[in-house]
């Protein structure tokens, strides 16, 4: 089949007209884009409050209003033009960008497919003066307060191909208003009103960022989230984490932002999901807010014609801090993040029969929250407050010799402990699943399973990063049979399997006898945890088994070790998993995402029961 040929045209330029056209192509693609290019543009110009007017989802009209400081007359006409801006001049400017906008394209790129209409007053002007889009440069008098209005009209009127690709009006509508939330997130100093149809949507008053990502993000977000402010050399992350049990579905409540400019860049999106892994399900995305500061010439923005990506000169060191200062953030206690004095950790504390020799690691508590019940951040230094139980001063040392050495000695005192132990102390249990304690503020409970397999998979990683992994040899080794693969799999991966605390030989070729377990798993079925140690190892290979795919596998071992459902335990031995619980990091989510624990206030109990009504 001939493909039919067009005839030959000399080379000649291209008017401005279609240059502009083709730049709106890249620059503005949706109304949305509009919105973003001239929210940018007011910011730049100083302004502290902007309202944006939106009709037919932005499609019939955009207009946006800005108190910022306008632009003179004489500079009107250069403001539509191609190329032309006043945020750079050269090309160290260029490398040291500190503006939103700078390539001066945006206004006559809308201008070529739309009515635009600019109307600008300076404070040292006594009137306004307007300009169009279409008039060749022709300033007039007009009215107006100081500062800039644009007014975009019947967008892509001219290049009707390209209204065919828009969507909705309501679709269209939600781009737009998603595009203001971006922005508004970044300058809570600013005031921002949304209006569409002639009815108002939205409208922020100036506030501290707490105020107004809750307002945008909306309640669940405001009660369940983790403040960010961690600097280092060039670098600064600040902002706010949700936690792990306010997980979405979608990922449509991550933003993140380069110098106050909102961006998707996939290097920052991992770190972030990266420090989430421990603690979140694989089909769960977080929610967070969080701005990236650091010097200009350290990160390149001139990549994208949406200037939505980055490019960092360093890319591995903001990977790592990002990575790092959001995993703190997320394995930090409500002890450290309100104040509280923390319980001294001790090394090596005594245990019970199904968590001895268990290492503590550092305080490492989250606020949680679950079961509907708000749990405010800022309520939960109440948690530190008041004295222990009565029961504790009753406790034999008998029964003190069970519980580890971070609570025995607060134990043996009577009064004024409770401060140490923010879950309190056990009640009862139920239904062999779970924990009822009482703690300050009310009633926690406590799945024991989903807690003791966090503890479990804390101790068993920080054994495998110290090289550490305690090893339990079996005085009657456990012997069954085997196919080919796993006798050739623990043949071939000798040194994975002993670095994970493991000694697996072959006795026949299909037999194969565990000698050795970790210590921390020495209760658990040897069995059961070679044939999935050996799975995962001839899966993964044996040098990834213990770099990528570590800590799915540790997570399972824990998982199996972890103390079942329909155990019964002892008051003692709650009270020992509640003390283990607020010295492990990361103790409100157990390694699947599932929360740990959960607390009911007794004012939420009061409600059940209509007390004080």
């Amino acid at each position: 089949m001939s493909v039919p040929q067009n005839p030959p045209r000399p080379i000649q330029p291209l008017s401005d007209q279609l240059i502009s056209q083709i730049a709106a192509g890249e620059v503005v693609d949706r109304p949305s884009a509009v919105v973003k290019e001239l929210l940018e543009n007011a910011l730049d110009a100083g302004s502290t409050n902007i309202t944006v007017r939106l009709e037919q989802g932005g499609v019939k009209r955009i207009a946006i209003t800005d108190n910022g400081r306008g632009i003179a007359p004489e500079q009107m006409p250069l403001a539509l033009a191609r190329h032309a801006t006043s945020k750079i001049a050269s090309l160290d400017e260029l490398e040291n960008v500190g503006t939103l906008g700078f390539r001066g394209e945006a206004l006559a790129s809308i201008a070529s497919v739309a009515q635009l209409t600019l109307t600008s007053r300076t404070a040292d002007a006594a009137h306004a003066w307007e300009i169009s889009g279409s008039q060749s440069g022709q300033v007039t008098p007009s009215s107006g307060a100081t500062g800039t209005t644009i007014d975009v009209r019947e967008l892509y009127f001219n290049t009707p191909a390209r209204r065919k690709f828009l969507k909705s009006e309501q679709t269209e509508f939600g781009h737009c208003a998603e595009v203001v939330r971006r922005i508004a997130l970044s300058r809570p100093d600013v005031a921002f009103s949304l209006s569409h149809n002639g009815k108002t949507i939205d409208h922020w008053n100036t506030s501290a960022i707490d105020k107004r990502s809750a307002h945008i993000l909306g309640s669940e977000f405001a009660t369940a989230r983790l403040s960010l402010d961690e600097s280092a050399g060039p670098l600064r992350l600040h902002g706010f984490v949700g936690l792990p049990t306010a997980s979405k579905a979608r990922a449509d409540a991550q933003y993140f932002y380069v110098n106050g400019r909102f961006v998707r860049d996939k290097l920052l999106t991992h770190a972030v999901r990266a420090a989430y892994q421990d603690v979140l399900h694989g089909d769960r995305y977080p929610s967070y807010v969080l701005g990236l500061d650091l010097d200009p010439a350290l990160v390149d923005v001139n990549v994208h014609p949406s200037k939505i990506e980055v490019r960092f000169r360093d890319s591995r060191a903001v990977h790592q801090f990002v990575f790092h200062a959001v995993s703190r953030a997320l394995a930090q206690t409500s002890a450290t993040a309100f104040g509280a004095t923390p319980a001294p950790v001790a090394p090596k504390p005594a245990a019970l029969p199904w968590m001895r020799e268990q290492q503590q690691t550092a305080f490492g508590m989250q606020f949680s929250s679950g079961m509907g019940v708000a749990q405010t951040v800022s309520d939960y230094g109440a948690l530190f407050a008041a004295a222990a139980p009565d029961s504790a001063s009753t406790t034999t040392l008998e029964t003190r010799e069970l519980i580890p050495a971070v609570s025995a000695a607060a134990w043996a005192q009577p009064q004024g402990t409770h401060d140490e132990f923010p879950l309190g102390f056990a009640l009862a249990q139920l239904h062999g699943i779970y924990v009822l304690a009482q703690n300050a503020r009310g009633l926690v409970l406590v799945d024991m399973h989903a807690a003791h397999e966090r503890i479990l998979y804390e101790q068993l990683k920080d054994a495998l990063d110290e090289d550490a992994m305690q090893v339990q040899s079996l005085l009657i080794p456990v012997t069954f049979h085997a196919d080919a693969v796993e006798v050739g799999t623990a043949e071939e991966s000798h040194g994975t399997l002993r670095a994970l605390g493991f000694d697996i030989t072959a006795l026949s070729p299909t037999t194969l006898a565990v000698r050795a377990i970790p210590a921390l798993l020495k209760n658990a079925d040897a069995q059961t945890l070679a044939r999935d140690v050996l799975r995962d190892v001839r899966e993964f290979g044996g040098s990834r088994v213990l770099v990528e795919r570590r800590n799915e596998l540790l997570g399972t071992l824990a998982c199996h070790t972890a103390v079942r459902a329909n155990r019964a335990l002892t008051i003692p031995e709650m009270n020992a998993l509640l003390r283990q619980m607020e010295a492990t990091e990361r103790a409100d989510q157990c390694n699947h995402g599932r929360p740990t624990w959960v607390q009911l206030a007794l004012s939420d109990l009061d409600k059940l029961f209509l007390r004080g009504q």
